[in-house]
């Protein structure tokens, strides 16, 4: 019994957070994909989307038709940089224009090209998207659709 008791104790503050910490599920992956879609299709523009989660992993990938390859490792570089820096990734890019914008591209994870978005639930990250294809403007712009899809 003593054992039993000392087992439920020390997993309790594991349930708790396993029960608290807010995360971005599949469903809201999906979602979030399918409102940045919508966006793209609506302006005629092909894109990769990548969904990370709060840990950098891939959690969706979507190539739309006719995207060239390069774009698939673009789109989820700019949603890592996007989840490492908690901001967007047009923050870089508007940096490096600058003076002393340059050293920007020496930071590690730092993508400075607009297209990447963290994606916070209740203030806390949870992920982030990163979409590319088109001019970075439009792929920032189908970002936020994505994210307010969320």
């Amino acid at each position: 019994m003593k054992k039993l008791l000392i087992l439920v104790f020390l997993a309790l503050p594991i349930i708790a957070f396993a029960q608290t910490k807010p995360y971005l599920s599949l469903d809201d992956a999906e979602r979030i994909t399918e409102a940045a879609e919508a966006k793209a299709m609506a302006e005629g523009w092909n894109v990769v989307i990548a969904i990370l989660d709060d840990g950098g992993h891939l959690i969706s990938l979507k190539r739309m038709d006719g995207v060239q390859i390069g774009s698939i490792d673009v789109a989820q570089a700019k949603a890592k940089s996007a989840l490492y820096f908690k901001r967007p990734t047009k923050v870089f890019e508007e940096a490096m224009k600058g003076e002393g914008g340059g050293r920007i591209a020496t930071l590690p994870n730092a993508v400075g090209v607009e297209g990447g978005l963290p994606i916070f639930r209740d203030g806390i990250i949870v992920g982030s998207i990163g979409i590319s294809g088109v001019t970075s403007a439009q792929d920032g712009i189908i970002a936020e659709a994505g994210v307010k899809g969320y």
